[in-house]
């Protein structure tokens, strides 16, 4: 019995390291591209709507598509869009040979979107985590760009050692990562405890209603938060459905929900907060602000 918790233990280290790498960083950018459309007033209200539109997308999306569902259907024990095709075209092998052919090429569709996204999502990462630099200091900002591509090589350089290797590494590095957010959006949200207003779903809903067009719009930047989403699925012949789930319920979703609300938090005691995107119109009851990259000026209404 203690063997097989020291297993378990060791494979939901695992699982955060290398599951968990990619949703964990989305909260480095998923707000600011939302706000940074220019599309979106900001508003009280939009924060709000905002955030629970961010809230149950993960909730959704990972929780209950990928974490409760989409993991009962393993393959021998294997996940991933190769694995959920296997499954399906031999449920219609000898049922319905045509339709068989038109899964095979969703499948491997399916699989290329898989692929481009494991190529693109580091790139994005990696580089909005170094531009953090420039928040220090303006004089790092020509360094952004090299110091990218130097992580970025070091980090495809270590693939080799294969997923357990990097799972043994990453893994301390990713919960120190998930105590780190979780600690810093809490601290705000204590500040401001309105804010957890937003769990309810009324706040998505009314802005949804209000902003059909705007939400369409953003909903682009919305997925940011939900990117490696399905790593879940395709690592789990690597780690398994249990210590998965629960990396994802104890450490991962409330970290992330933690740090969300956060920085909602952040945003209505500090507007200027944002003053890194160009262009945004933020309304509060008693001031116009206009932001910009360099400054951010009030001006009466």
């Amino acid at each position: 019995m203690q063997t097989s918790k020291s297993s378990l233990a060791s494979l939901t280290l695992g699982a955060i390291g290398v599951v968990y790498g990619d949703i964990g960083t989305s909260v480095l950018y998923t707000l600011k591209e939302v706000f940074g459309t220019g599309h979106v007033p900001f508003t009280p209200d939009n924060v709000y709507g905002v955030l629970s539109i961010v809230f149950w997308t993960l909730t959704i999306i990972v929780s209950i598509k990928y974490v409760v569902l989409v993991l009962r259907a393993d393959n021998n024990g294997e996940g991933g869009l190769v694995a959920m095709l296997a499954l399906a075209s031999q449920s219609v092998k000898d049922k319905a040979p045509g339709l068989r052919k038109w899964m095979l090429a969703i499948g491997i569709f399916g699989t290329c979107l898989f692929y481009g996204d494991g190529v693109i999502t580091p790139a994005i990462t990696v580089l909005s985590a170094v531009e953090g630099l420039d928040v220090v200091s303006p004089a790092f900002r020509r360094a952004v760009i090299p110091l990218t591509l130097v992580i970025l090589l070091g980090l495809f350089l270590l693939q080799r050692h294969g997923t357990a290797g990097i799972g043994r590494f990453f893994g301390p590095v990713m919960v120190l990562w998930f105590i780190a957010i979780g600690v810093l959006g809490a601290y705000h949200i204590v500040d401001h405890p309105e804010i957890l207003f937003a769990l309810s779903p009324h706040h998505a809903l009314r802005f949804i209603v209000h902003h059909p067009g705007i939400t369409f719009i953003i909903l682009g930047a919305v997925v940011l938060c939900v990117t490696g989403g399905e790593a879940l699925y395709a690592d789990m012949g690597h780690f398994g459905k249990q210590p998965i789930r629960l990396a994802w319920f104890s450490i991962v979703m409330p970290a992330l929900t933690l740090n969300y609300f956060g920085q909602g938090a952040l945003l209505l005691a500090e507007p200027e907060a944002v003053r890194g995107i160009a262009g945004i119109s933020i309304v509060t009851g008693q001031e116009d602000f206009i932001v910009t990259p360099l400054e951010v000026t009030a001006e009466e209404v």
